[in-house]
């Protein structure tokens, strides 16, 4: 019998029975050392993430007159950044409950991951609205809690709405992450071979005992929250287009930008679920479990998001000329002509023509290509976020106060650097906890054997 999968093979039952399974993803983190690759790795990530430190601790005490905004961009790489992140955040619990509920079998090899993608990146995010404060020291003001003065946080501020917006992602997936890890986290418990590993997985498994009761309260409990989780994460993400909605700059006024930045979302995460898929398949040796189908699978739906993002990016150069305001039209001009059109030029062709590519099998099967158009999504839609933000800030209504944002060297650390806190999480993870469902994909390969 051959070992290569079947075209649309989910796993390669062939070569994986459950018990291969299991020792694929816990040896790894149980009898392997970490390689040559990983040390290296979390070097790198671990100089970035001291640089991101001492950016953050320069900003707190000297202030954000360090980064590149003025009297006009007042607004500048923070916030776009905070965008960028908070919306690959809200893509990995979004891509997982939807490939739940809608019973797409090669979620199984891809949910963990993506869960996990989505608490790194909005805890990442969290940090760039308190950066870019001014007086960081108050952030605590965005919470409501008992005070002397009988204070409230003011709940028209878009402030107010990032806070919620993040504490309310960080909550809920942080809870339908760790309830999916029960199951394996038992197996690690039971395979552990020192007593302080069994001691360590058995207190978090939280004396889970692979009976029916087990099984049939974490599925209901699984799929209700995944239930909750697509119009919790829509409607979360929609507030964060609001922030930008919810003024009366030109541009920015448009009720098509929640259900735009809920795609934009989609899309980037989508993207970079495909890079950390490759990394991961190919550092942990699981090519049997993220096989050729799921890159293809991924491929056609950041496919299908380019031509929904595209057409959005149409609609607004339309609503802009067909609502006859003379700035809307004015800043779409701007868009094409002003003093950022290179990077408006760049980010046209990485969100709408680069993904074309993936209407080619050919394409969509090299995996080097598959990254290359990835990156290049999601170099695009950070693009996309701070020219949001420059394009309108710098051509507003009065002319008298039209200016460009410059970059200074803390902008560039603070977009870097936060990668390898990122990949640094990632890092730590792969050596603790079982990057790959053990349990839903010994499901899958069993459908798979059955087919």
């Amino acid at each position: 019998m051959s070992a290569v999968p079947r075209p649309r093979a989910w796993i390669d039952a062939d070569r994986l029975g459950y018990g291969a399974i299991s020792a694929a993803i816990a040896d790894p983190i149980q009898k392997r050392g970490p390689g040559r690759a990983w040390m290296i790795a979390i070097i790198v990530a671990m100089v970035l993430s001291v640089i991101t430190l001492i950016a953050i601790g320069a900003v707190l005490t000297v202030g954000i007159g360090l980064s590149g905004v003025n009297t006009t961009v007042v607004w500048g790489v923070s916030i776009a950044n905070y965008v960028w992140w908070i919306g690959i955040g809200n893509a990995g619990t979004l891509i997982s409950s939807m490939l739940l509920l809608t019973r797409q079998r090669w979620r199984a090899s891809i949910n963990r991951f993506a869960e996990a993608m989505t608490l790194f990146a909005a805890a990442i995010a969290g940090l760039f609205p308190i950066i870019h404060l001014g007086r960081p020291l108050y952030a605590y003001w965005l919470a409501p809690y008992p005070n002397t003065m009988e204070l409230w946080p003011q709940w028209r501020s878009a402030l107010v709405w990032d806070f919620w917006a993040i504490l309310s992602y960080l909550l809920f997936s942080g809870i339908f992450w760790f309830t999916g890890l029960l199951p394996d986290l038992a197996t690690m418990r039971d395979r552990a071979g020192t007593q302080a590993g069994r001691m360590v997985y058995g207190a978090l498994a939280l004396g889970w005992r692979n009976s029916a009761r087990h099984w049939g309260v974490l599925e209901t409990f699984h799929k209700t929250m995944a239930a909750l989780a697509v119009p919790l994460v829509c409607s979360v993400h929609s507030i964060v287009g609001l922030d930008f909605a919810a003024s009366l700059m030109p541009g920015w006024q448009e009720s098509l930008f929640p259900p735009y930045f809920v795609v934009g979302a989609m899309y980037s995460g989508f993207a970079m679920v495909v890079v950390l898929a490759i990394v991961i398949r190919r550092g942990l040796d699981l090519q049997a479990m993220i096989t050729p189908a799921h890159f293809d699978a991924m491929a056609k739906v950041m496919l299908f998001a380019s031509i929904v993002m595209s057409f959005s990016y149409a609609t607004e150069w339309f609503m802009a000329w067909y609502g006859g305001e003379h700035a809307d039209r004015t800043v779409v001009g701007y868009f094409f002509t002003g003093d950022y059109r290179w990077l408006y030029a760049a980010l046209l062709a990485c969100n709408c023509l680069v993904p074309q590519a993936l209407w080619f099998r050919s394409v969509r099967g090299d995996l080097r290509l598959l990254a290359a158009v990835a990156i290049l999504i999601n170099v695009g839609m950070w693009l996309e976020r701070i020219l949001i933000v420059w394009n309108t800030l710098s051509h507003g209504y009065a002319i008298s106060l039209w200016r460009t944002y410059h970059v200074s060297l803390y902008d560039l650390v603070i977009l870097f650097g936060p990668l390898g806190l990122f990949a640094l999480g990632f890092l730590v993870l792969v050596r603790l906890l079982p990057i790959v469902s053990m349990h839903e994909v010994r499901q899958v390969s069993h459908e798979e054997g059955a087919t």
